[in-house]
């Protein structure tokens, strides 16, 4: 096989359908709404507690809701590509899998490698802002951490090392993964649950405090700052819904659990569009009740939601809203950090990174070697790196997956349009397209940093995968 061959082998669908039907190397204990709860767990976080409030404030007003919508629709696009071959192919790996199947070996690596790091940076990103929440509760009873334990180091806080609260909760979450699945699924489904009756509680309480005139104007308008900078309009609700786009995905994670689902090709599809579909319509609502009993410019704050709450003195709403964020954030980190154990035990499993990884707990049937090392890592990243710093890394990696799902959708609909599909995409290639369409715009709007970072890492993936991957991988074994 010539090397420009072995860049594009990739394993046909018929061969990864008939081996999710025969291994048995996880325990399939999930069924359709504990794939949900995951699904909304590694949706619903700052979304809601957060960027609802800030947006309508710097960018949208009370069109924050139309944001959302946007954004949810782009999504949406990208959730319906997901569902389809999450029910052809219920293999672990997500959209490393899926490119593997359609793309070839080289796409499937690169992806796969990308998402590695776009879920452990994620990890991070939490647990740090999760840091700070409890950090804050602590405050307000009176307990502080020393001041080398608050944070990493940072020339503006002097004399802080490395955020122990951060370390410590990638840690206890690499723990419970590494535990029996079901027994953190049950966990992070009672936290959903939490969070949750949390945003409902927002919406059924804040709906009697709403005062219309709130709503007025619904969208600003657009005014141009001292260096030319124009606010609100219709492009101030656009810049409003690239932001707020990268708080309705997450579903995704749910698919990388395929083989721990009782009924995968069933319900793979319809937890991936239940969560994303819960999601939006909690999102669409807190939109409207946040920008309804508070003027808009008033919710520029860490803690819009409870800050709102605080200012019609229902104080024991607001005090709700912030412990349900701390309980909220923790299924982030479990999404997120369950994502990126099964995708580096797919890489494991095909040769294209030490087998070592790719072995299951003897006792619990679980990743536990590729989960320890990434809870170890999201422990160093998220107790010695400021938050801004790793938060312009996040993104590119899970938008980049997008546009290969919904390129594969087209490709595999021409190549094998007679596959059994239980879940079919409907109006391909527009649902597609515009899921491709709205990836790539985002894209664009990134920081360079975060294109540095990410054209540095891909290329550390291609030294890998030529000097390793490509010759230990299962199909160049299969020859």
């Amino acid at each position: 096989m010539g090397f420009l061959s072995k860049l594009v082998r990739h394993k046909p669908v018929e061969l990864l359908q008939a081996e999710a039907g025969k291994r048995g190397d996880f325990r399939r204990v999930l069924g359709l709404w504990q794939l949900t709860a995951i699904g909304i767990g590694g949706i619903i976080g700052v979304g809601v507690f957060v960027l609802a409030g800030q947006q309508a404030a710097l960018n949208a007003g009370p069109a924050v809701v139309i944001s959302f919508l946007i954004a949810g629709i782009a999504s949406a696009a990208a959730a319906l590509c997901y569902a389809e071959f999450a029910g052809l192919i219920p293999v672990t790996g997500s959209a490393y899998t899926y490119g593997y199947a359609v793309l070839g070996e080289l796409a499937a690596w690169l992806i796969g490698w990308d998402l590695l790091l776009e879920y452990a940076l994620i990890v991070a990103v939490v647990a740090i802002g999760w840091s700070g929440y409890v950090q804050s509760a602590l405050a307000s009873m009176g307990v502080h951490l020393p001041v080398w334990a608050r944070g990493a180091m940072n020339p503006d806080k002097p004399g802080q090392v490395f955020d122990v609260i951060a370390a410590a909760i990638t840690l206890g979450v690499a723990t419970l993964l590494t535990m029996r699945t079901e027994w953190g699924a049950r966990f992070n489904t009672l936290v959903v649950a939490i969070k949750v009756a949390a945003v409902a509680l927002v919406i059924g309480v804040g709906v009697f405090y709403i005062n219309p005139a709130n709503w007025f104007p619904f969208i600003p308008e657009r005014v141009v700052d001292a260096k030319g900078v124009g606010h609100f309009g219709f492009n101030g609700v656009a810049t409003a819904a690239a932001v707020v786009f990268f708080a309705v995905f997450g579903y995704d994670t749910l698919t990388t659990a395929a083989e721990e689902s009782k009924n995968p090709q069933r319900d793979l599809p319809r937890a991936v569009l239940l969560s994303l579909g819960i999601s939006m319509a909690m999102y669409l609502a807190v939109s409207l009740v946040l920008t309804g009993i508070a003027h808009y410019d008033t919710l520029n704050t860490d803690a819009p939601v409870a800050d709102a709450f605080k200012g019609l003195g229902l104080h024991w709403v607001a005090l709700t809203v912030s412990v349900s964020a701390v309980f909220g954030l923790i299924s982030v980190l479990f999404a997120f950090m369950l994502g990126a154990a099964r995708i580096w035990y797919a890489l494991a499993r095909d040769g294209l990174l030490p087998g070592w990884f790719a072995r299951v707990h003897p006792r619990y049937g679980t990743p536990y070697r590729p989960t320890i090392a990434l809870g170890v890592f999201t422990a160093v990243v998220a107790g010695s790196t400021p938050i801004q710093k790793v938060a312009e890394l996040v993104n590119i990696g899970v938008l980049s997956a997008f546009i290969v799902i919904c390129s594969s959708v087209m490709i595999l609909r021409k190549r094998k349009p007679d596959l059994h599909r239980a879940f079919r995409t409907p109006l391909v290639p527009l649902v597609p397209l515009i899921g491709i369409a709205f990836s790539i715009w985002l894209l664009s709007e990134l920081p360079a940093i975060t294109w540095k970072v990410f054209l540095g890492w891909v290329s550390l993936g291609l030294v890998i995968y030529v000097f390793y991957g490509m010759h230990k991988s299962k199909l160049e074994q299969l020859k």
